[in-house]
């Protein structure tokens, strides 16, 4: 070539491209975590309506930088059983749309201050990256190294990534500069001319490195050259489009078939997109009507197709989304031998969303949620086999749960394992020790359930049965246990510290009562009112009881530690010793259940 442009050149546009890449996913991780609960919170909402839909599809692709991302997230959400398919196509509408914010950041690298002077090529020439990305990047590392708190690190992340962004963008630029002068170069962009050659170079190229965000701005570098025009950038903008689903499409090895329909949903409405979209425009072209097309694109020229036909895709399919489930149904079809799912499984846990980590540990939140539903069906329903005639199938149904909780446990174990290989923040943090502390804790109160259905299951088979007063002493005890467990459940289901306050004070009440219901038992035996076979199971069942009453307590005294920042035992050893509240409500719940067992004193203090 009689240009300067070489194999060097070569370099540094791939060197650009690495440091375009890394820098997003920089600053994508920091957007991230800064938003934490926010972003949970954003896609709980998703459902509402099409438009907010739409809009927050929009906003939380801005936040994670990648559309890629947003529609592998939906998989995963789909696969897990968190959101339906129907539920995502207003969803992916907003990503698409949310994708092209970061061609528009990328427009910065097209200012210049000009060469009049003057307080306004000035301030031009603040908003060029080349002028200001050093300095945020400064910025960025002192705070990342100075600060203490953790958001302000995250900005300084975000600061960082985007600087790195930006210089990415600068190093392609400055490689293709010798093109400008090059005739065999603006000879081999003609043959862009073929629309059809430039979707598929643009689907090829973005499938490889899977980034349309990358693609976009390797785009934009070449239209410094100055040979590009409209009508050669549209096709490839497509072809960006249509290769940035491959990722999605990778993902859906193993999953659903509903989830594999999100992706290719994705790939449907891109691909219908070009083939409705770009022959209008090559006859609007022909005939006249978009004469600009053959005027050379800029960096502004490429994030406003860009963001057209994004928007453009969006109106066209946004009224006949049934049609599109329809088609991915025909693409992708249910079979009849398939066997059905069992009804209880552990649902949410997805890996496609440990990508994003704080709607991972979402996900992690709802299920443990769901555990500790089936626990507290469990040990009620256990409970109650105590007091009621024998059930096999009752007794059957608590032993099938508990393995479903065994199985809850175990995975959302190995999940959160997972999760703490990525940097999390402080508040994530925290929602992960408390959901490792209260699995523990609900497993165990399951296996209570487990022990309490074989003393039940031991008495059937020997026909033997407690006297009316002991049943009554049970009912009673069982009474207490389960406002208990109420308290405690709904207190880390609620995130209540309120609530959890109310665990402690019954507590002390439910080991009161265990101990009148074991003298009285002792009593018993010694008048041969009761056998000693019978006496064992009760104790046996006394014993359950009473750890179920202090797993609750665990789960509520980890909630107030880790939330209060205080020491647990302290905290105990304090209120018990100088909280009148706590006193009152001890008084209160002694008084109800002690007067249940014929003692009108038991409200005594401690």
């Amino acid at each position: 070539m009689d240009t300067e442009f070489s194999v060097f050149n070569i370099f540094t546009m791939l060197g650009g491209l690495a440091f375009f890449l890394y820098g997003m996913n920089v600053m994508s991780t920091g957007l991230e975590k800064l938003t934490g609960g926010k972003l949970e919170s954003a896609l709980k909402k998703m459902t509402s309506t099409k438009l907010m839909s739409i809009l927050l599809g929009m906003i939380v692709t801005i936040a994670i930088q990648s559309s890629s991302a947003m529609t592998v997230m939906l998989v995963g959400f789909v696969n897990s059983g968190l959101m339906q398919l129907e539920q995502t196509i207003a969803v992916c509408f907003g990503s698409n749309i949310g994708t092209t914010f970061t061609a528009w950041i990328l427009c910065l690298g097209d200012i210049n201050g000009g060469e009049g002077g003057g307080a306004a090529s000035f301030l031009l020439g603040l908003l060029d990256p080349e002028a200001f990305s050093p300095l945020i990047a400064l910025v960025g590392i002192i705070m990342i190294m100075a600060c203490k708190k953790n958001k302000k690190k995250d900005i300084g992340r975000i600061l960082v990534g985007f600087a790195v962004l930006m210089t990415g963008m600068t190093l392609m630029k400055q490689s293709v500069e010798p093109l400008t002068s090059s005739e065999q170069f603006r000879q081999l962009l003609t043959a862009f001319e073929n629309p059809v050659l430039g979707v598929l170079v643009g689907t090829a190229f973005t499938g490889i490195i899977q980034s349309s965000a990358g693609s976009i701005a390797i785009l934009m570098a070449f239209s410094a050259s100055g040979g590009l025009t409209y009508g050669m950038a549209l096709p490839i903008i497509m072809g960006c489009n249509i290769g940035t689903c491959v990722t999605a499409l990778l993902s859906t090895f193993g999953v659903s078939k509903d989830a594999k329909r999100v992706a290719w949903i994705h790939i449907i409405i891109k691909i219908i997109g070009t083939l409705v979209l770009l022959p209008i425009i090559i006859i609007l072209e022909k005939t006249g009507v978009m004469g600009f097309m053959e005027d050379t694109v800029g960096y502004v020229g490429i994030s406003a197709m860009h963001t057209i036909f994004n928007v453009a895709t969006t109106v066209m399919f946004l009224p006949f989304t049934k049609q599109l489930v329809w088609l991915s149904h025909i693409l992708i079809r249910d079979s009849k031998d398939e066997p059905e799912e069992q009804k209880l499984t552990v649902t949410g846990l997805d890996e496609r969303l440990l990508k994003t980590p704080s709607v991972a540990i979402a996900a992690c939140r709802s299920a443990t949620i769901e555990m500790a539903n089936i626990t507290r069906e469990t040990i009620q329903e256990a409970m109650k086999l105590l007091v009621t005639k024998y059930d096999e199938k009752s007794a059957a149904d608590v032993i099938e749960k508990e393995n479903v909780i065994d199985e809850y446990e175990d995975k959302i174990n190995g999940y959160l394992v997972r999760i703490s290989k990525s940097s999390v923040t402080g508040r994530d943090s925290r929602i992960v020790s408390k959901m490792l502390h209260s699995i523990g804790n609900f497993e165990r109160i399951s296996d209570h359930a487990v022990n309490l259905v074989e003393s039940a299951q031991e008495m059937n088979e020997k026909g033997l049965s407690f006297s009316p007063e002991c049943v009554k002493e049970i009912s009673v005890l069982s009474e207490a246990i389960n406002e208990n467990i109420d308290k405690a459940f709904n207190a880390y289901i609620l995130n209540n510290l309120t609530i959890a306050h109310k665990v402690e004070p019954l507590e002390e009440v439910v080991d009161n009562l265990s101990t009148e219901l074991k003298n009285r038992h002792i009593r018993r035996l010694q008048n041969d009112e009761c056998t000693v076979e019978l006496g064992y199971i009760f104790q046996d069942i006394l014993t359950n009881l009473e750890r179920v009453s202090d797993h609750c307590s665990n789960i509520a005294g980890n909630l107030i530690e880790t939330d209060e920042k205080t020491n647990i035992h302290a905290y105990l050893h304090d209120v018990k010793e100088n909280d009148q509240k706590f006193r009152d409500e001890y008084r209160a719940y002694s008084e109800s259940y002690f007067l249940k067992l014929g003692i009108v004193d038991g409200g005594a203090e401690q």
